[in-house]
């Protein structure tokens, strides 16, 4: 028993220990990934905040005005019904972000295959730092909004980098399997920003599960978005401690799909070469 355990923890500091040998590395490009982003542009990094305030300000009309659509909030005003749509973009949008990047990420950077001792493993999870930089922002502007319309901010938003680590791993692990599969099957990245578009929908983004009928809400809470949206909401505008348990189970989940990731991508990046 005791040999196991050593063995899962050895398999399972693997799969970090990239993140800590190669850290300086990954800061840099992460930083190039970002920056490089609005290269030449004259907003530059601002369009991180003003595509999603823009898309946000779509969907509150449409589901607000035209659906009529609601939250179910005692005194709910057209600012909290945008507030609680925002959460949920941001959760999707970091998701889809990665997983819409992670089929192309190999083959849009042959050079770094042929050289032998350059850590391939590390090209996802710069797709998936340069995300958590935009949603981090994203969530910045959410609680200055909320500062500014309420005069207060939920104490509970502390706890959202602890909550959402999960979510992270989970996502990582993702993006490094569809990187490896994206290499060899370039249907990958197609098929994948499909799925992303559908899963806007099939996520509470625009409705909160409680809504959904009876038959549905289980199958819901199935989608790793689900829980995500749920517990931000709680945490940055309803002032709700999280769901310790719900959380727990999310981390046993997400360490197993980040580690079967690892496992995948270390074990197909032989056959990169030659197919690039």
């Amino acid at each position: 028993m005791t040999s196991s355990l050593v063995r899962l923890l050895n398999s399972l500091s693997a799969c970090f220990s990239p993140l800590v040998t190669h850290r300086q590395l990954i800061i840099e490009m992460t930083q190039r990934e970002v920056l490089g982003r609005y290269r030449g542009s004259f907003m530059g990094i601002a369009w991180s905040l003003l595509h999603p305030l823009l898309m946000l300000m779509v969907y509150t009309f449409v589901f607000s005005y035209v659906f009529e659509s609601r939250w179910g909030l005692p005194n709910e005003s057209r600012a909290d019904f945008a507030i609680m749509l925002f959460v949920g973009m941001i959760v999707h949008g970091f998701f889809a972000e990665c997983l819409n990047r992670a089929p192309n990420v190999i083959l849009h950077n042959p050079n770094y295959v042929k050289k032998v001792i350059f850590p391939l493993e590390i090209l996802p999870w710069i797709i998936v730092l340069a995300a958590v930089f935009h949603a981090l922002i994203s969530v910045i502007a959410l609680l200055l909004v909320q500062l500014l319309l309420k005069g207060s901010l939920p104490a509970t938003a502390l706890l959202l980098p602890i909550v959402v680590l999960p979510f992270v791993l989970l996502t990582a692990g993702l993006s490094l399997i569809l990187a490896s599969i994206g290499t060899f099957v370039r249907d990958v990245g197609q098929a994948i920003g499909v799925l992303t578009t559908i899963l806007l929908f099939l996520s509470p983004v625009f409705y909160p599960i409680s809504r959904l009928p009876a038959v549905f809400q289980f199958w819901m809470t199935l989608n790793p978005l689900s829980f995500m949206i749920e517990e931000s909401r709680k945490l940055l505008v309803l002032g709700l401690l999280p769901d310790i348990t719900g959380w727990l189970l999310y981390c046993g989940v997400a360490l197993v799909i980040f580690w079967l990731g690892h496992w995948w991508f270390q074990f197909t990046r032989g056959g990169f070469a030659d197919v690039l």
